[in-house]
């Protein structure tokens, strides 16, 4: 699983919060959940384009750079960088014989200071079916495309009485990660 489809696992994680809501019919958005990570550029992969940011406390955060980011070359070893990852999901319960969505789409923004800079944000919207329900351990299995496979515990189990294995759910989850070299 590369670092995008780990953000994605992580930005999913929100749905519980929009399963356990009682307007389970209707769209329902979070609010936008914000980290922020501030270090000292450790490596960088440019046939990668990843790069890996060591925080004060030691621990390693690594990042992937999408090719849209043009000065990408200038980011050296030793630079401190700050870097902020937005996101929020937007969950709907989708009605019968409604086709099914898979999209994806991105833009980057270069920052105009003379250090490099920008944001790059993410939206992905994904059909998945509840393929399990267990009750006796609060949880839902979800699946999608091209293999994608979720287990949520699910906090408030009156969700259970609201929906059934094979109802199918339009999840979105908008990404937004802005880096600046200080």
């Amino acid at each position: 699983m590369n670092r995008i489809e780990t953000a994605i696992v992580s930005a999913l994680a929100l749905i519980l919060v929009v399963v356990a809501t009682p307007s389970w019919a209707q769209v329902k958005a979070l609010s936008v959940k914000s980290v922020t990570v501030e270090g000292t550029v450790e490596t960088i992969d440019h046939a990668r384009r990843s790069v890996n940011i060591k925080t004060a406390d030691g621990k390693f955060v690594a990042l992937d750079v999408p090719k849209t980011a043009t000065r990408f070359d200038e980011v050296k070893v030793g630079d401190k960088v700050k870097a902020t990852y937005d996101s929020n999901v937007i969950v709907r319960l989708k009605p019968p014989g409604e086709a099914p969505v898979d999209t994806a789409g991105s833009a980057t923004v270069a920052g105009e200071g003379v250090k490099p800079g920008g944001t790059t944000s993410m939206q992905r919207t994904i059909t998945a079916t509840i393929e399990a329900i267990d009750t006796t351990n609060s949880s839902m299995t979800f699946v999608g495309p091209n293999g994608w496979k979720y287990d949520r515990h699910v906090v408030d189990p009156a969700v259970f009485g609201k929906v059934k294995v094979g109802d199918k759910v339009d999840i979105t989850w908008n990404m937004d990660v802005t880096l600046a070299v200080q």
